[in-house]
């Protein structure tokens, strides 16, 4: 994986569109996808992402005879692909992971990643693993703050690095994370995802479509979804939402 090709367009409605069109058209990749703007890109939840440029959009199109539940855990690879890349150009102190994979500087947020899946002609599934990272500027008017790589530059840095420059990076760092999920399963890439992840073991409110539940978080099950104890105590196991941690984590949004 670490070779994967990286395909740069000038503009695209969506890199993850583009990894669809082409899996529904029989590609296996592995192939990252990569454009310099994009004007349809998609977050989580049917978000929109904007494509503003200078920052870096890029999905890896690859394919796989996991089980979905199996297959879901590059989510996590993403996380860390990206955070390691983050590392090279800011202080390491400041990059961090909010769950499941919201990666951080200085405690906004910075990218957004999204796996889209499907079954493919040739057997196994078809993943698009997406990510948006905000090299240069922040976008504006978001639900939540975001901010960009140029504003936490270590003092060697005295820019972000330009979008093709930071699509090899990304397919280079994600693919040492791959390949050592094929080779060592998830346990290693949990870990090393749980030590970039603060507030796994602190107040937590999660908000699941038409339910918000509140507790305190108790780290991570295996298969990395959140473990929240209820003030019922009962245990709810999280594995997809919006979640929020630290005191007073339900008066934010």
């Amino acid at each position: 994986m670490a070779d994967a090709p990286v395909l740069l367009l000038d503009q695209i409605d969506s890199t993850n569109a583009e990894a669809r069109r082409r899996a529904e058209a029989g590609e296996t990749g592995p192939l990252w996808i990569a454009a310099r703007r994009q004007s349809a890109g998609r977050g989580r939840r049917g978000r929109a992402w904007e494509g503003n440029t200078g920052n870096l959009f890029s999905t890896l199109l690859t394919t796989t005879r996991k089980p979905p539940a199996e297959a879901a855990q590059v989510t996590f690879i993403a996380a860390l692909a990206v955070a390691d890349l983050l590392d090279r150009y800011a202080p390491p102190s400041v990059v961090t992971i909010k769950w499941p994979n919201d990666v951080m500087l200085a405690g906004v947020k910075a990218s957004g990643i999204l796996v889209e899946s499907g079954a493919h002609e040739a057997g196994g599934l078809w993943l698009a693993v997406g990510v948006g990272v905000n090299l240069a500027e922040a976008p504006e008017g978001t639900e939540r703050p975001a901010t960009a790589l140029s504003h936490h530059l270590s003092a060697d840095h005295i820019a972000p690095p330009k979008v093709e420059r930071a699509a090899e990076e990304l397919a280079e760092t994600f693919g040492v994370w791959f390949d050592r999920w094929e080779t060592l399963g998830f346990q290693p890439i949990l870990d090393a995802w749980a030590a970039r992840t603060p507030g796994l073991d602190g107040p937590a409110v999660a908000r699941l479509g038409h339910e918000t539940i509140e507790g305190r978080a108790e780290g991570v099950a295996p298969d990395g979804a959140l473990r929240l104890r209820l003030v019922d105590g009962s245990l709810r196991l999280v594995s997809a939402g919006d979640v929020f941690f630290g005191p007073g984590a339900g008066e934010g949004g």
